[in-house]
């Protein structure tokens, strides 16, 4: 039996005991998860296409661990401009276990995969509630290399070490090498307990998050 689904927004054709790599999960190694955007299921001759989803239908699966892939190069060049400009990107992903396959209908009637899809907007809500950019010396590019490593919040940066911190923005661009994030968990400590008028005190003395 193998069944399509949807997940971090890739689809995927699984199978149970099977092992994919998708894009990076919040959940913490060893975690179990499922997912319900289930396109499709065939059981032999069998096959069960949704409209998008099959209602009902539910593959479980157990985070293995959390790596980053092989890196890629992007090389941009514009003839006769002088323009050459060489970056370098791993992506963050986590490798997980399929363990089961659920087909159309089963458990109809448990509570928990009712539930399921009212969590899952909470969580990508609860994502976006902190602005990295309020903090001196994280531009865009910066904010959106932290969140892709998990640091998608003021208190996640606040206990953040600011050697692993120059990693992930060393990782996701050359751009970002030249950024001292050594200030950015102090900041985002005063940020996280809503100390805004000691944080733009800080910040009145800082240049350019120094």
């Amino acid at each position: 039996m193998y069944a399509i689904v949807e997940i971090a927004g890739q689809q995927f054709k699984v199978a149970k005991d099977q092992k994919v790599f998708v894009h990076r999960l919040q959940e913490e190694e060893g975690a179990s998860i499922s997912f319900d955007k289930v396109l499709l299921t065939a059981n032999g001759d069998a096959v069960t296409v949704g409209a998008p989803v099959i209602e009902g239908a539910q593959v479980s699966a157990k985070v293995l661990r959390h790596l980053k892939g092989d890196k890629v190069i992007v090389f941009k060049k514009k003839r006769r401009k002088g323009y050459r400009v060489k970056n370098g990107h791993r992506q963050y992903l986590t490798e997980i276990s399929i363990e089961d396959i659920v087909a159309s209908g089963a458990k109809k009637a448990a509570p928990k995969k009712e539930e399921a899809p009212k969590k899952a907007p909470a969580k990508k809500a609860a994502a976006k509630g902190d602005d990295l950019k309020k903090i001196e010396g994280v531009g865009p590019k910066a904010a959106e290399a932290l969140v892709n490593a998990g640091i998608d919040t003021f208190a996640k940066l606040a206990k953040a070490d600011p050697v692993n911190i120059k990693e992930i923005l060393a990782e996701a661009s050359s751009r970002l090498k030249h950024l001292e994030p050594g200030t950015w968990p102090q900041q985002a400590d005063l940020a996280a307990n809503g100390k805004w008028d000691e944080l733009k005190v800080l910040q009145d003395e800082l240049d350019g998050g120094k």
